[in-house]
């Protein structure tokens, strides 16, 4: 088979598995690092958060992405710049100054790992017809997220490991060692990536390779991609959306794992760092999996429209669980990882119906450059109410604060009401 007409099947789960590793590091993983580093919950929520600007912000540099270069260049120079992050990560978290200088090459992860997702995005959709975009948005959803619960799962559990090894004739766990060495690990497997992609990634006939345009031609495109984008109709019904479709999840992410880890005099289930790697890795895994195959399948037959209701509720809905966990504080570790895997369900078959409409109000000829409009905005959508879900928990404690959760779900359930979206849109047509 040539490159130019590869299977799909041959690169977009590895590609959707490298956009997600990165944004789980520096989202989750980092999350949990800090706690077990003993930073404060106000302190990680607010920090981390502030992790997301890269991916609001992208929009202003991703008609560069569109215009110079191809989107496979940029998708190989971008991972080895995750690399190198990765690495620069795991160098400092051993230091004196670590929570600074961590930071500081989490920034750098967050700017390149954005910028990969502009090319990765827009090189799926010049890739693939609209029907095969459809099909495929649940795989790419469900490794997506799989790099998600490998970061959640099997990272975090291998973290465990070695917080509980002697490491380097140390005489005595050393946790700052122990997540050094998981980064390490992290780097070269995402560099092992890269190179798979250099050879694996199709070159479609609309992804040639640009030379630099003159700097006044640049600025004429992007004030015609920026405009546009904006002149949509119902413009304001697409931002509300964007930015509401994962309110309560913005919050829930942040506090859901400093929950699982904090003892239970302060509310929390007192599980293991690897206890919770396992409850993520496993059925978390699995439930994922199913739930964003079944999620993009059914868009495929029936189109956006028709599952748009049931998606809303499937990602809202299994909040339901942390609500439960914080009220009865179950000790069984069968019964709490059952309860994340319906919240996983429910977020692989919801999330569907989210990226789907991305790639509807995208259409059109700067498509790539407004797809980044949509994920700046969901970015942003996710980083505002994040960075202040760490002090809402601390002031009124794990039980109150995911029934606030709950709460924060209703604005979504709203915008889907006010949207219009085509009802042949995704269905495979004969």
């Amino acid at each position: 088979m040539s490159k130019r007409n590869r299977s799909p099947w041959a690169w977009i789960p590895s590609l959707y598995f490298a956009e997600g590793l990165p944004y789980v590091v520096v989202m989750t993983v980092a999350v949990i690092m800090y706690k077990r580093l003993d930073i404060s919950n106000t302190d990680i929520a607010l920090y981390t958060s502030w992790l997301y600007l890269p991916w609001v912000i992208k929009p202003f540099w991703s008609p560069f992405v569109d215009i110079i270069k191809s989107k496979r260049w940029w998708i190989i120079s971008m991972q080895l710049l995750i690399g190198a992050a990765l690495a620069g990560v795991a160098f400092t978290i051993p230091t004196t100054n670590f929570f600074q200088a961590s930071l500081a090459f989490l920034w750098l992860l967050a700017f390149s790992s954005a910028t990969h997702d502009i090319a990765a995005d827009g090189f799926y959709m010049h890739a693939l017809d609209e029907n095969k975009q459809a099909f495929f948005i649940g795989i790419r959803s469900t490794f997506y997220r799989i790099a998600m619960l490998t970061g959640q799962g099997l990272l975090i559990i291998l973290a465990g490991y070695f917080e509980k090894t002697k490491l380097l004739g140390e005489s005595e766990t050393n946790i700052p060692l122990a997540w050094s060495f998981t980064f390490i690990i992290i780097t070269i497997c995402f560099l092992i990536i890269a190179l798979y992609h250099k050879f694996a990634l199709p070159k479609p006939h609309n992804d040639e390779d640009r030379g630099m345009n003159k700097v006044s031609d640049i600025l004429n495109d992007f004030r015609e991609t920026f405009s546009s984008f904006f002149a949509k109709k119902d413009i304001w019904k697409i931002l509300g959306l964007l930015m509401v479709y994962r309110l309560g999840e913005s919050q829930l992410v942040k506090m859901a794992s400093p929950f699982l880890l904090d003892n239970r005099e302060l509310g929390g289930l007192a599980l293991s760092t690897s206890e919770v790697g396992i409850i993520y890795g496993t059925i978390g895994v699995i439930s994922l999996t199913v739930g964003g195959i079944l999620g993009g399948y059914l868009a495929s037959r029936n189109g956006l429209k028709h599952w748009m209701w049931w998606m809303v509720l499937a990602i809202n809905l299994p909040n339901l669980v942390y609500v439960y966990l914080s009220q009865s504080l179950p000790g069984s570790f069968f019964l709490i990882s059952a309860s994340v895997a319906v919240e996983q369900f429910g977020y692989g078959f919801g999330f569907t119906a989210y990226m789907l409409y991305q790639i509807y109000v995208s259409e059109g000829k700067h498509k790539t450059a407004h797809f980044a409009f949509c994920t700046g905005f969901m970015a942003l959508g996710m980083m505002l109410p994040g960075m202040i879900s760490g002090w809402i928990q601390e002031m009124i404690g794990y039980q109150n604060f995911f029934i606030w959760v709950i709460i924060c779900t209703i604005p979504s359930f709203i915008m889907v009401k006010l949207i219009d979206i085509d009802s042949n849109f995704g269905i495979k047509t004969k």
